[in-house]
């Protein structure tokens, strides 16, 4: 059994990462805030070894996953490392490795929240959605604006949750326009569990947490796993022909330049 216990804050990739446990809550932060707390290709890995660590943890209940800051939970993945996307197996070697990342994170035995703080965009949102409950302050944006930005795409555990937590004709208007969906309007589709006030976010999201910690942990647990699994007798059919189709067209190169050039992409749908 691997244990962590301590009060201290510990910094994991030189401070990408913060991990604090507080009794049998622990709390990740990712910890970028200047970059709006995107994430880097080695906070992903992070993240699925703090899920490895703390899976066989008995003293452990609730696991909270919050952005250092108010700007963003996180803001996608940092779009600097896709310019050396140039060969298919970049691209499939990508979207795996956000698939065993968000998949590790769905099937974490023990409860998730996703603490949002302004926007959860891209693989920030894909993460949110891997969580089992999400909360916000009511200034956070949810979106998946790659139609509009990057012109990539979305690895199918991310759609299936998509899906089902908005239902296909809401996950289809999210991509196909881009635009950001508010705090209000994601807790009325059921994707945001609750909204908290700013001033006092930290408190309740802790007050949520230790709640869910004093319940019976199997109960909660079985729980947990009975709902994903009934979820997963639909999984996905493979795609990976989608992906290559993507990230390996001139609009994805053009996507990625324009967004790091800030201005407008010139798509070709090549």
């Amino acid at each position: 059994m691997t244990t962590m216990m301590t009060t201290e804050v510990e910094e994991r990739l030189g401070g990408d990462i913060l991990f604090q446990r507080d009794g049998s809550v622990a709390w990740l932060t990712f910890n970028r805030p200047d970059a709006r707390n995107a994430l880097t290709f080695d906070m992903w890995e992070e993240l699925a070894r703090v899920c490895d660590e703390l899976a066989d943890d008995d003293e452990f209940r609730v696991l909270v996953l919050t952005g250092a800051g108010d700007r963003a939970f996180v803001a996608g993945t940092d779009i600097n490392q896709f310019k050396e996307f140039t060969d298919p197996q970049h691209a499939i070697e990508y979207e795996q490795r956000i698939s065993m990342v968000t998949e590790k994170l769905e099937r974490f035995p023990r409860p998730t929240i996703a603490a949002i703080r302004g926007y959860a965009v891209g693989g920030g949102a894909s993460i949110a959605l891997a969580c089992d409950l999400r909360v916000c302050t009511p200034d956070a944006k949810f979106g998946v604006p790659i139609s509009r930005t990057l012109g990539n795409t979305l690895a199918a555990g991310t759609v299936a949750r998509m899906i089902d937590l908005l239902g296909p004709a809401r996950a289809k208007e999210i991509i196909f326009t881009a635009r950001m969906v508010d705090a209000e309007t994601a807790h009325g589709a059921g994707l945001v569990n609750d909204i908290f006030e700013p001033d006092t976010f930290h408190e309740s999201v802790h007050e949520l947490a230790q709640t869910i910690a004093g319940h019976a942990p199997l109960t909660i647990q079985t729980f947990k796993e009975t709902v994903r699994r009934i979820l997963d007798e639909r999984g996905p059919e493979r795609y990976e022909d989608l992906i290559l189709k993507a990230y390996m067209s001139e609009d994805f190169m053009e996507g990625v330049h324009s967004f790091l050039e800030k201005r407008t992409p010139e798509w070709k749908g090549r």
